[in-house]
């Protein structure tokens, strides 16, 4: 049986002519008789009773016309997922992330995506860019996000965009009565840097920025990622230089200043492999590079 004796079978049951079926489409009707003829051939049944008029359901023809029915819609519903996969527009990317991209930047591409392409979901996993790394070579990962990425045969990096920097303190720190941090001024301040591990990473932008004015940091703690030392200047156990999107996560006793310095920019960067033609993946890369060049709010 094949899918064209379900078309002629159905078209055939809502006219219950053949003149009409056959018009219907678009075909003479003797290719359509024999058509029918060969479904019930196959079937080994009668589907139709020969009337004066036209022609009826027989009990088996009844039966078969809501299981031919179900046939269809399955078959109209693999054309459509098909050509949506082909299109990008169905489909699933594994998202690697780390740091502050998770409290904006990500979501909100996730979100912006997703009014687009409903039918695509997202997985989202919290690594640090070695494991992604690993992840996007055993193809667990579709893309991974991360401050830095090192150059890795047969991965593609773009830069997704760049942001400023701001200082987390307790917010009865004195600095906090400033509308602006200078650089200068976290000299001799206790730090709290991230990440411990990955290095080189976000945490040497920040040594580099410190040394770059004049003066070594002062390291009171390394944590392994942005939450945890944010949590440490809560508790008032230090400062925070991070980027700019991070200043969304909001703990008790923590507020945020801009930090002024020359050159104080951070870029955030994605990487996946060169040969992933996967259509999803290709549309969501296609939304990522529109961010880069025209920035979400709050991103």
């Amino acid at each position: 049986m094949e899918l064209k004796h379900l078309r002629y079978f159905l078209a055939l049951a809502d006219e219950l002519n053949f003149s009409r079926a056959a018009a219907r489409l678009h075909i003479s009707q003797p290719p359509l008789t024999r058509q029918i003829q060969q479904l019930e051939q196959t079937l080994k049944v009668h589907l139709f009773k020969r009337t004066p008029r036209g022609v009826t359901l027989t009990e088996a023809g009844v039966t078969f016309l809501e299981e031919a029915r179900k046939l269809q819609f399955l078959a109209d519903q693999a054309v459509i997922r098909t050509q949506m996969t082909s299109r990008g527009e169905l489909g699933r990317i594994e998202i690697g992330v780390f740091g502050s991209a998770i409290l904006s930047v990500i979501p909100q591409l996730m979100l912006e995506f997703g009014k687009i392409h409903p039918k695509v979901t997202f997985g989202l996993h919290t690594m640090h860019k070695s494991e992604q790394i690993e992840a996007l070579l055993q193809r667990r990962l579709s893309i991974g996000f991360s401050r830095i990425f090192p150059e890795v045969s047969d991965m593609t990096i773009e830069t997704v965009f760049e942001e400023g920097f701001c200082v987390a303190l307790n917010e009865i720190h004195p600095l906090a009565a400033r509308k602006t941090i200078l650089v200068g001024d976290l000299e001799g301040q206790p730090l709290v840097i991230y990440p411990n591990i990955g290095r080189p990473s976000f945490a040497d932008n920040v040594i580099a920025l410190c040394r770059h004015a004049g003066f070594n940091p002062v390291i009171a703690f390394e944590a392994e990622d942005v939450l945890t030392s944010i949590a440490l200047v809560s508790s008032g156990l230090g400062l925070c230089v991070v980027p700019q999107s991070a200043a969304g996560l909001m703990l008790p006793r923590t507020t945020y200043r801009p930090l002024i310095a020359p050159d104080a920019r951070v870029e955030l960067k994605c990487m996946y492999r060169s040969d992933d033609t996967s259509p999803s993946l290709q549309a969501f890369l296609n939304h990522v590079r529109r961010i880069a060049n025209n920035p979400l709010p709050g991103g």
